[in-house]
């Protein structure tokens, strides 16, 4: 079974930074993405890669100070947070995709079939 562990999340300041890691159980996925779900919020796309394309996709919220990066050794992907701002308070999951997409198809949900359990992150101003 696939499984997917997102370690790194926390209480923080505004500015600070926080490094996000999602270990796999070792599958080759076509895709991983971040995503995240604040209080009272539906579930927003934060950042991906691709294999396939070798490409990065970020949220324009996060664009400049987010980072997604990957090491296949690991079988991990990170997600560096810089900058980081009140409104980015959210609990942030890390999915991964079997399938093959357009690469734009990878900032929505439905391409993702496995998910990790959740980090929470906290920016107090």
């Amino acid at each position: 079974q696939v499984r997917l562990v997102e370690s790194g999340g926390g209480l923080v300041q505004a500015g600070d930074s926080l490094r996000l890691s999602c270990a796999s159980s070792g599958r080759t996925f076509r895709a991983m993405g971040w995503f995240r779900q604040a209080p009272r919020a539906e579930r927003e796309f934060v950042a991906a890669f691709t294999w396939t394309t070798a490409n990065t996709l970020y949220a324009d919220s996060v664009k400049g100070r987010f980072t997604i990066s990957r090491d296949d050794a690991k079988n991990t992907v990170y997600l560096q947070m810089n900058s980081l701002k009140p409104e980015d308070t959210a609990i942030y999951y890390c999915a991964a995709s079997g399938s093959v997409h357009y690469d734009r198809s990878y900032t929505s949900q439905l391409p993702y079939e496995t998910w990790g359990q959740g980090t929470q992150v906290t920016v107090s101003s």
